[in-house]
Formats: structure tokens, sequence, C-alpha cells
């Protein structure tokens, strides 16, 4: 045990123990935490000392919900240990911007680190690989080459990993087609188009070879389709124009939508996005959907084939491998059960050890959209409730959505309020200061500013990295 020299500490059946021993930059008092490479135990004892956290919180994931809730929660109250793959929060409303050079990407993303950890047992860069409900441990995997596994137990556990991408099983999507949840896949896609449109210019291509490159399909019209749609634009009208003008003219985008494109939107608002996006030149929006994907092709159920240079997929989405493996009740699309308290439907304490936010819960009494609105709200609620001694009191979570907004392109954008519903550049100007004034941190609310001004006024980065 690291910090003891000359000492052996033997621990047997204890309910109740109150120790003192020096160690470098961190006093143990009134409970034990033990280290080893692959193992961390936890015992521990009633609160003697005020301010000393008794119960280990442990929260998956560092999402909407998840950093809302870390965010908000009383730290005296908990030693809190969070585990993910990835070391900040991202800003997804504007990630569609990165990937065109609108924005640059750590604009958007705030390191978790930055929210106070003091111990080394508080972040875990690492994927939870699986829960053990009986035994209260988190089995995790490092996420480096040495993929250690380790376990971490819990009084509490927060399950907020979010969801996966929904391929709906077509063939070669998963292979060919590029997602956009993550900052990875925001630089993929940029690298890409820069990629492609570099390569329409070699020599000796044929001109369908150099229109198949310059063609981008968007298979999916929701909110997120439609920005990168819109960003597309704007870059192709801006900085293409100017900087690959041979490119220009040929470049396409399809934007492929079994239904209709911002469907959850006001109709009125609908049908402005649907016209304004109909009207440009080169941009088709196609009713149908995919059925296979390859390398340099994709095949619509209509039966007619698109040739493109890539492949953008944004639509639904899927459980993560962790959620999926765990027995637990879960709805139709594999989303954990939850109650209003956002507690698991079948929690062995009644007091709450499990709970569920985000886009892998269901709340079966209120079924709601998956939107980062609702996942930090239900992160905010969650982190209220922790903050109490007795769950079963508290008042169950309720929501009202303050709105929504999308981004069509030309700096015009729709907005759906619940008193107002507006397009247009003024409906841009709304979108643009209110995602400012959500932005957690004043880095970031300087930052993003910024990225649009040089846009503006200099251009895009257009560099390949």
């Amino acid at each position: 045990m690291y910090g003891l020299s000359h000492s052996t500490i033997l621990l047997s059946s204890l309910k109740k123990l109150s120790v003192e021993i020096a160690l470098p930059f961190c006093v143990v008092n009134d409970g034990i935490r033990m280290h080893s490479s692959r193992y961390l135990w936890s015992w521990n004892a009633e609160k003697k000392v005020e301010g000393l956290a008794t119960k280990r919180l442990v929260i998956l994931g560092t999402g909407w919900a998840s950093y809302s809730l870390l965010k908000n929660l009383n730290r005296k109250l908990y030693h809190v240990t969070v585990i993910s793959p990835r070391n900040h929060f991202l800003f997804t409303p504007l990630l569609a911007s990165t990937t065109v050079g609108t924005l640059e990407f750590r604009s958007i993303i705030d390191p978790v680190r930055n929210a106070g950890f003091g111990e080394k047992d508080d972040f875990y860069l690492s994927y939870a690989t699986k829960i053990n409900l009986d035994q209260r441990t988190v089995q995790m995997r490092s996420n480096d080459p040495a993929k250690v596994v380790s376990e971490v137990p819990y009084d509490r556990l927060v399950i907020g990993v979010g969801a996966l991408t929904n391929t709906f099983n077509v063939p070669g999507a998963e292979t060919h087609a590029f997602f956009l949840k993550e900052i990875l896949d925001a630089q993929k896609i940029r690298n890409k188009i820069l990629s492609n449109f570099e390569s329409a210019l070699q020599p000796g291509l044929t001109d369908s070879e150099r229109q198949r490159l310059l063609h981008i399909v968007i298979v999916g019209g929701g909110p997120t389709g439609v920005e990168f749609g819109a960003e597309v634009y704007d870059f192709v009208r801006q900085d293409v124009a100017r900087l690959y003008k041979k490119d220009a003219g040929l470049i396409q985008v399809t934007l492929v939508e079994a239904q209709h494109i911002l469907q959850s939107f006001d109709q009125n608002l609908q049908n402005y996005a649907h016209k304004k996006m109909s009207e440009r030149k080169n941009f088709h929006l196609l009713q149908d959907s995919v059925v296979k994907v390859t390398e340099n092709w994709v095949e619509l159920k209509s039966g007619q084939v698109i040739p493109c240079g890539m492949v953008v997929w944004s639509t639904g989405l899927a459980p993560r491998d962790l959620v999926r493996e765990l027995n637990v009740p879960k709805n139709k699309a594999g989303q954990i059960v939850v109650n209003r308290h956002m507690q698991l439907v079948e929690d062995p304490l009644p007091e709450g050890s499990v709970f569920s936010i985000g886009d892998c819960s269901f709340i079966s009494e209120q079924p709601l959209p998956c939107t980062a609105q609702v996942a930090e709200r239900e992160g905010r609620y969650l982190a209220k409730l922790l903050n109490q001694s007795d769950i079963r009191t508290a008042a169950p979570f309720t929501f009202t959505s303050m709105g929504m907004l999308a981004y069509v392109g030309g700096y015009k954008a729709v907005s759906d309020l619940p008193e107002l519903k507006i397009h247009g550049i003024t409906s841009w100007l709304l979108w643009r200061s209110a995602y400012l004034t959500r932005l957690g941190s004043l880095r970031l609310r300087l930052q993003v500013p910024f990225d649009w001004f040089k846009t503006f006024f200099f251009g895009r980065d257009t560099s390949k990295l």
C-alpha cells in the first residue's frame, strides 16, 4: 500500500473504522482506499469529520447528462469517480461547424479535469465494459494501448454513456459511412472533404470520377444532417469557389431522408427549410431510404444508385455495448428504463443505488426525445436529487422544452420556440446567440466568436492534417 513504509494493515470484517495516516498530499480518515495497478477497493465508514465524503459515486460518461450532473453535484457529500473514454465535454450543437472549419475543434470542447478533480482516482480515461449490480462494481478497460482491465466499486452509480448512431443494419454503413457524434468523427469528415477536393484536381481523372469524388451524400434529415449540409453549402459558396475554382461547379450534395427533414419542428418551419435547401444549385433532397453503402456509391430503396466520394450517416440512436449487455429492463430501442427519479425500475436499494440519464435512458412515465436539452436537464435534476438526504421524498423530474433551433445555411436558421416560430436571418442571430450563451466556460465563449470572426473576414482554414 503506497505511502506506508515498514507497516502492514490487516483488514478483516470491519463495520466502522477511524484511522488517520499521513500520506503525500492527502489524509485518509473515516475509511481506507487501497490502490493497485489492477484493482481498487474501498471501505466506507460512518462520517465523523465534516466535509469528508463517505459514499463513492461513480459517474459513467462525460456527455451532456453526466457533465451537467458533475457540475451541479455537492462534492462534499460524495467521493466522485468519473469513468469515460474521453477526457472532455463536447458541445455537440456546434459540432457540424467544425467539419468544414467554421469553428476549430478545441473551441467546442471543455476538459473534464477543469471540473476540479483532486485525487488520482477522481477520473479514469477508460471504457466501462461491465457492471456487476450484485457486487456493486464497474469493470473498465483503459483507453490506451495497454488496455488495462480493472474494477471500481461504487455506493451509487450513474450510467450516462449516451448512445451510438443507428445504422439499422444497412450493409456497408458501419464500414464506409462517416458518423458525426464525436470530435474525432468531425476530424475524419474534414480531412476526407479536403482530400477529395484535392484529389479531384489531379491530372488524368475522368469527368465522371471527378464528379464522384465531389459528391457528398448525407443520410438523415434531422438537425445534425441538415446543419452539416448547411455548413457544406456555406463552405462551397464562400471558400471553395475562391480556392478550388475548377471544383466548385462540380460539387453536389444529396440529402436522403425517408420522411421529412426536421420532422420534429413546426410544419411551416419544415416547409421553409425544405424550400431554402431545394433552391440551392447542386443540392438535392430525396425522400428515400439507403439500403446499401459502398466505398464509391450508395443504393437507394427505389433502386437508384448514387456515385459519391463520401457518405455522412446521421440517423437514429442505438445502445452501446455496455447498455446492451446490462441485464435490466429496457424499452424496444434498448434504452434503460428508469422512473421519474432517474432510478432504475429494478434498483436493488429503495434509497437509490443505480441511476441512468441521457440518451441511454428512458423514463417510462414521461417519454422524452434524445436531445442535448433533455440530457442536460436530467443531469441537473439528478444532482439536486443526490444532494438531498432521502431521494424518496424528492419531487419527480419534469421537463418543459425551451424550443429547438437549426441552421439551414446562408445565414438563415429556423427557431421553434414555445411562444415563437421564426426563420431567416433573425432566427440565425438567435441561433448563434443562444448557443454562445450555453457554452460551458468563459474560454469557449471567447474562442467561438473569435473563430466566427476569423471565418467571416479571412475564410476557413483548408489545411489537411
